[in-house]
């Protein structure tokens, strides 16, 4: 099976290290650990080559064409590899988790995420895999497009960094070992420091 990893972000350098683009940052760490490169146009993507790891064989996905539109690339990525919704895996922020904390889930609503609202729409569907990365700080943000257009707080990198760790090891759990397993080895885990009494 070919998969399709495809991380949420807004292209250029001004996004690169904002809370939104955790998804681009996550596909890079595949990118890098797999030794592949994303850099070949596909429609309004850049995509990498196939990349062989282990019994898989994966092909990462960057959207460019900010949030909102990035279902516009399901077509043609389809179209070319000739594959389904059931063969893609989608990393994106999630502002309704707490920051430390990821979520994999085999289908559902947006929860208000304007690119896998683009991404439901364009497919006409809910049912594809995803990995969600919490980015919601234990203090107020004020507005959220403000705040998660916003370069990374000093205070949550490192928490957000070994955030991105874990959702890359969800990732490539799921394709290892399939849904099932990996929501039961990833869901529970709280990468937040313990509080003291």
């Amino acid at each position: 099976m070919l998969w399709f990893v495809l991380g949420l972000g807004n292209p250029g350098e001004g996004y690169a290290g904002t809370y939104h683009n955790v998804g681009f940052r996550v596909v890079e760490r595949l990118a890098s650990e797999w030794g592949g490169r994303i850099r070949e146009r596909c429609g309004p993507a850049l995509i990498s080559n196939r990349i062989v790891t282990g019994a898989e064989t994966v092909v990462l996905v960057e959207p460019q064409t900010y949030m909102n539109r990035s279902g516009s690339v399901l077509p043609i990525l389809f179209e070319r590899f000739e594959a389904t919704i059931s063969s893609l895996i989608v990393v994106s922020d999630d502002l309704a988790l707490p920051l430390g904390k990821v979520r994999v889930r085999g289908k559902g609503s947006a929860g208000g995420h304007n690119g896998i609202k683009s991404l439901i729409s364009v497919a006409g569907a809910d049912e594809f895999m995803r990995v969600r990365v919490g980015i919601q700080p234990e203090r107020d943000i004020g507005g959220v497009s403000d705040f998660v257009l916003s370069k990374v707080a000093k205070s949550d990198r490192e928490l957000l960094e070994k955030s991105e760790e874990t959702a890359a090891e969800a990732v490539r759990a799921l394709m290892r070992d399939g849904i099932e397993k990996a929501m039961a080895a990833y869901n529970g885990i709280d990468l937040r420091p313990a509080k003291e009494n």
